[in-house]
């Protein structure tokens, strides 16, 4: 368990014989849960920093229209909500559902600070993981409010390349893409496929190449 722990964000830079130190010093609790279980619903107060140890959950979250939105998954050895945990409105954005069985660590908010007393690694692993979620979101804002899929895909494709650089690789596989711009795979094939046609790039797999960067531009506006 403490190596799997080592390689968190979390726990980053932190030894194996560390952490053990470290959660033998405060309450903590390992959890067991089955695959397709809710460990929180939207708007449940968030009580405590949850480690995965062992497996992955996602994020959901359902539209206006009932349509249920997967945020993301989180895969082990990430932690879930952390940047939820303080603050006056500490509450889950989303339902976290786990998809398969998992193991996580469970340390209670006065653990997790003191925790933060004990190691000022954790303290500024904690205050990264945060920052990096605030990135994210950020991010992800920003690519729902372009209206089409073609001007997700040209925002995300110009923010990968450089002014001398057209070629890019992309990241994510295409599901894991659409599921970040919340759309279905096939809609953002076909806008693939459409800006092949329409000679703004030339896609194989995973690499793009930008063939003509005004009209990517343009799809911006």
């Amino acid at each position: 368990m403490y190596q799997r722990l080592a390689n968190s964000p979390i726990f980053k830079g932190v030894t194996p014989d560390q952490i053990e130190q470290l959660l033998n010093k405060v309450p903590f609790q390992i959890k067991q849960i089955e695959a397709n279980l809710i460990l929180a619903h939207r708007f449940d107060e968030v009580k405590s920093l949850s480690i995965i140890i062992e497996g992955s959950v996602r994020g959901e979250m359902l539209d206006f229209s009932g349509k249920v939105l997967k945020v993301e998954d989180i895969n082990a050895p990430r932690p879930i909500a952390s940047a939820f945990l303080f603050g006056q409105n500490n509450h889950y954005p989303v339902d976290v559902i786990s998809n398969e069985n998992s193991t996580l660590l469970i340390l209670p908010k006065d653990s997790v600070l003191q925790l933060f007393q004990l190691s000022k690694t954790f303290l500024s692993n904690y205050l990264s993981t945060i920052s990096n979620r605030a990135q994210f979101l950020s991010e992800r804002i920003w690519f729902l409010s372009f209206k089409t899929i073609k001007g997700k895909l040209a925002q995300y494709i110009l923010s990968l390349a450089t002014p001398d650089k057209n070629q890019v690789k992309l990241p994510l596989s295409q599901k894991e893409l659409a599921e970040f711009f919340g759309v279905t795979r096939p809609s953002l094939a076909r806008a693939l496929g459409d800006m092949e046609k329409e000679k703004m790039i030339v896609v194989n797999r995973r690499d793009i190449q930008i063939i003509n960067r005004n009209l990517l531009i343009h799809l911006l506006n």
